[in-house]
């Protein structure tokens, strides 16, 4: 036997070997990233062609000469034993048969040899072509019990969850645990999710907390690092869960906003509102609350809502009674696709958007005098706000027309003060809560006109879903992955999950109405005359008020000599606008 340096193309296949089967894709992709690492570690075995001639025939490691060759290696190292009557197929079967493959604590002292010799984890894992939370898994095994070392070493591998729990644990937690779990002669198999389970903590992560160290020194908190966390991620963490919540809840105390309340979290983890409470899912406005609350991760979490005005109390519901001669047949009342608090979270969302929609999207100055139209027919002239604020509608009014008034009293503005001011107005007006400050149909034909539609917020939540019935919720799945499960609870997750990384609007939100709703409403009041709009002489009575002021009896200031010269004076779009503002 000796060794010899050929070229691995010059080298024929043994028609005896053992190993007649295809390897696998991965197999062989191993194999060619450690030759391209490191070489031939074991040079291949071959011997003398049979029959005379003058080639070489391979004995032993048929993969390692192919993929030597894919790896475009010109020569490799070979031992040459002499030629046997058989072929060398008792060699190629005895050399596959007998070897064994490192069990996971072999590895794992290889790894750390390396690693002490100067190999980086990425270095290894290229070397070895193997995932590099492979060989941090390994190495977890460094803070293992020796006595479950003992057992792994047999290939018997907790799972990577549960070997993380191990390791985080003391030893001598895991000493204690492992006296009850240890294997035994009647059962040599281990139950490593009893093991992690005996060794589990409750962890509570510092990029969870909200107070600083203080509060840590205060309650006695000592943060211990996760050294097998990722290397960007703050993985610092205590098991005194009692501390920990203790720090956050006095956290909360000291900075409780103005109308703020601490609540508890309900069963789902959410927070736990006051009695009649109405939750905000957009923009809180000034008048609203805020209610602070830990979840089940011990993270501060803040959520606003607003207390409802009284309501009148309604019939009764749930049933429909059909009357027919002497028979009463009662109906059970089908239930929506959308609940009544997902046709509020629907309202608040558009009024978000909408208004988000008039301060920042373009706008010509025709359709801003159209919108403003609109929003003066709203149902909720009287003016009920939708912003949220809480200053009666006729101050908000008042406040936006006086931007338009000069140092001399009279209209005095440019045209970017008076588009500021229609947008403010409209803004104020426009609402598509499901309150008193809902403007209806204008207030959604207005947001489809601007787009509005672009600014609202993903519904692809599971507090949104959860308001959709069964078929509402499987028509969601429309152009998407998912699929609907037998339980509803399990379609809302799966589309709450799809949607983390899209962006997802009910059909029900969208602002464009119906077009045949559109077109009652255009029919109800196209060409309707109402009661007392003129006088006897045909003039309109809004007209006839001009003449003078109402409430001190003068006659209003306008240019001209006469009545006649002011009726014919030619006014432009922006103190129409302007006047439209300070109507108000």
């Amino acid at each position: 036997m000796h060794l010899m340096k050929v070229d691995p193309r010059a080298l024929k296949d043994n028609p005896d070997k053992a190993r007649q089967s295809r390897s696998t894709p991965q197999a062989d992709a191993l194999l060619l990233a450690t030759i391209k690492a490191v070489g031939l570690v074991q040079p291949p075995i071959i011997a003398a062609e049979s029959g005379g001639g003058n080639g070489y025939t391979i004995d032993s490691g048929h993969r390692r000469v192919k993929q030597a060759i894919a790896a475009g290696l010109e020569e490799i190292d070979v031992l040459v034993v002499e030629a046997t009557n058989d072929n060398g197929a008792m060699r190629s079967m005895v050399e596959n048969i007998a070897r064994e493959a490192l069990n996971p604590v072999d590895q794992w002292r290889a790894i750390e040899r390396l690693v002490a010799l100067g190999w980086t984890e990425e270095a290894i894992a290229v070397a070895l072509a193997l995932p590099v939370r492979q060989i941090r898994k390994l190495r977890l095994l460094a803070n293992v019990l020796p006595a479950m070392l003992d057992h792994v070493a047999k290939g018997d591998m907790p799972h990577e969850q549960q070997l993380r729990t191990i390791a985080s644990a003391s030893l001598d937690d895991q000493k204690e645990v492992w006296k009850k779990h240890k294997p035994s002669k009647a059962d040599p198999q281990v139950s490593w999710w009893s093991v992690a389970q005996g060794l589990t903590r409750t962890r509570m992560f510092a990029r969870h907390a909200s107070f600083g160290d203080d509060l840590a020194q205060a309650y006695g908190i000592a943060w211990v690092e996760d050294l097998f966390a990722p290397a960007d991620e703050d993985s610092r963490y205590t098991t005194d869960v009692e501390a920990f919540l203790g720090a956050q809840q006095e956290w909360m105390a000291n900075h409780l906003p103005k109308r703020g309340v601490i609540v508890e979290a309900d069963t789902w983890g959410g927070a736990k509102l006051p009695p009649k409470a109405e939750r905000v899912h957009g923009k809180p406005g000034k008048s609203d609350h805020a209610a602070m609350y830990l979840d089940r991760d011990g993270r501060v979490q803040t959520v606003h809502y607003r207390m409802p005005e009284a309501k009148k109390p309604k019939g009764r519901n749930g049933v429909l009674a059909d009357v027919d001669g002497d028979d009463v047949v009662v109906v059970a009342k089908k239930r929506p696709d959308v609940t009544r608090r997902g046709v509020e979270m629907i309202g608040d969302l558009r009024t978000d958007s909408l208004h988000e929609a008039l301060s920042s999207t373009p706008i010509e100055d025709d359709t801003l005098m159209a919108l403003l139209v609109l929003a003066f027919a709203g149902r909720n002239i009287s003016i009920a706000s939708g912003s949220g604020d809480d200053v009666y509608g006729f101050a908000r009014m008042e406040r936006h027309a006086v931007r338009l008034i000069g140092e001399d009293g009279k209209l005095g503005f440019d045209r970017e003060t008076l588009r500021q001011a229609a947008r403010s107005v409209l803004i104020d007006v426009l609402s598509c809560r499901q309150n008193r400050s809902d403007s209806g149909i204008v207030a959604r034909i207005a947001g489809d006109t601007i787009g509005a539609d672009g600014f609202l917020a993903n519904m692809g939540t599971d507090e949104y879903l959860a308001c959709l019935s069964r078929p509402a919720l499987e028509a969601s799945c429309k152009d998407t992955p998912v699929l609907p499960r037998q339980k509803v609870k399990d379609t809302r997750a799966a589309l709450v999950q799809h949607f983390t990384a899209a962006h997802f609007v009910h059909p029900a939100a969208v602002f464009a109405p119906a077009p045949q709703t559109v077109t009652a409403w255009v029919e109800k009041y196209e060409g309707a005359e109402l009661e007392g709009d003129e006088d006897a002489d045909g003039t309109p009575e809004h007209l006839d008020e001009l003449d003078g002021d109402q409430s001190t009896g003068k006659a209003l200031d306008y240019p001209g000599e006469d009545d006649e010269e002011a009726s014919d004076a030619h006014l432009s779009d922006e103190e129409l606008s302007a006047f439209a503002v300070a109507a108000e």
